[in-house]
């Protein structure tokens, strides 16, 4: 299994809450195994088991799987155990609908008062995110993905929806590379964020709420059907 680029993982550690420590590698080999489908839904996750493959206690185990809890990647059923949580999609169409909300609501808060460096911190995360689709690793472009959604909404002022957000982005992208059938164009995906950095740099409240609408709406093929007559 491949880990994912250490110093992009650190990067990401604030906006994603990626643990520190002894149970970082865990963590972040059992979240990308449970992102790309390589742990299955209902895939037991046995501490003891664990702890041997990472050559830690279980005590750093149970630390990284209750922050995968804490992601709604797992779920911890007390004497029954750990099991790695399902992607359904009746699910994910209630959290892009929670995410759209959250994020267009947001934008609102975000254009009344941008902070100095936001649409530079954009840009850059931008250019990190065809990096990622330059060489190939979606998940790595998944994980900058969120953190460029992430750093928009954190000029919001709305901290108590931060980790509902970042649930919903977790689980959107989750869906998204499950269903993903090969052979699509990360080059693509990374530009999609393009007009939202346009409209954010313009102070254009109704073209970033749009912008931002289309790119949620259009994350996946069901789009039109979670977001009836509002599509654009």
């Amino acid at each position: 299994m491949i880990e994912p680029d250490a110093e992009g993982e650190r990067r990401r550690s604030r906006t994603e809450r990626v643990p520190t420590g002894k149970s970082a590698a865990a963590f972040v080999s059992l979240k990308r195994a449970i992102m790309l489908g390589d742990l299955p839904a209902g895939q037991p996750l046995v501490e003891l088991e664990l702890a041997t493959r990472f050559g830690c206690s279980q005590g750093t185990v149970r630390e990284a799987l209750l922050q995968l809890q804490d992601e709604g990647l797992v779920l911890r059923n007390g004497y029954r155990g750990t099991q790695v949580s399902a992607c359904t999609v009746e699910e994910a169409v209630e959290l892009f609908r929670i995410r759209q909300s959250i994020e267009c609501r947001g934008i609102v808060h975000v254009l009344q008062h941008p902070s100095r460096t936001l649409v530079a911190d954009l840009k850059a995360l931008l250019a990190d995110m065809t990096a990622a689709a330059t060489k190939a690793d979606e998940l790595e472009l998944a994980s900058i993905d969120r953190e460029f959604h992430g750093r928009i909404f954190a000029d919001a002022g709305l901290p108590a929806l931060d980790p509902i957000l970042r649930r919903c982005l977790i689980h959107n992208h989750r869906f998204k590379i499950s269903r993903s059938m090969g052979g699509r164009d990360l080059l693509q995906t990374a530009q999609r964020h393009e007009p939202i950095v346009a409209a954010i740099e313009a102070r254009d409240l109704k073209a970033a709420s749009a912008a931002l609408f289309h790119h949620i709406a259009t994350i996946v093929d069901f789009g039109p059907n979670v977001f009836p007559d509002q599509v654009q």
